[in-house]
């Protein structure tokens, strides 16, 4: 019987075979999950239904189950049709679930295009795509390595 949060057998299986540096992306319900991936990434859906899952809830279980070092998120445009003239409050969501799970991570953004790079990696090993509908609500997380 598992002992932290995240019970989902194949994302367990995945973040058991996965080491220090992998990247994990956890998406929102906008990003492309098919097309925008490393080439050794694999995907799980949790999009039920509109919202149902949140990043911020799939971050929760993640965080319970592993050491992570880094916490990317997707830089927000600033002109356009999608535009905001501050952080989306998505990741203030983001800092108060790393901060419960006792880590010291301050999310780092990346600019929008430069996040898909990113992404686009072999130490990219997983995507969960949620069905989060915030904007910029994509998170990519760096495994750590395990001090205990």
């Amino acid at each position: 019987m598992l002992k932290h949060q995240l019970i989902h057998p194949k994302i367990n299986e995945i973040l058991g075979r996965a080491g220090h540096h992998a990247k994990i992306l956890i998406a929102d319900g906008n990003y492309p999950a098919s097309s925008k991936k490393g080439p050794n990434a694999e995907l799980v859906c949790l999009n039920l239904s509109p919202g149902v899952v949140t990043v911020a809830q799939a971050l929760a279980a993640v965080a319970s189950a592993i050491p992570l070092e880094a916490a990317n998120t997707m830089g927000y445009e600033k002109t356009g049709p999608y535009a905001l003239t501050e952080d989306p409050p998505v990741w203030e969501d983001f800092q108060r679930v790393l901060t419960a799970a006792g880590l010291k991570l301050k999310l780092e953004p990346i600019d929008k295009w430069d996040f898909y790079k990113a992404v686009d990696t072999p130490d990219h090993v997983l995507t969960i795509q949620t069905a989060d509908q915030q904007r910029f609500a994509n998170l990519l997380l760096t495994i750590g390595v395990r001090m205990d």
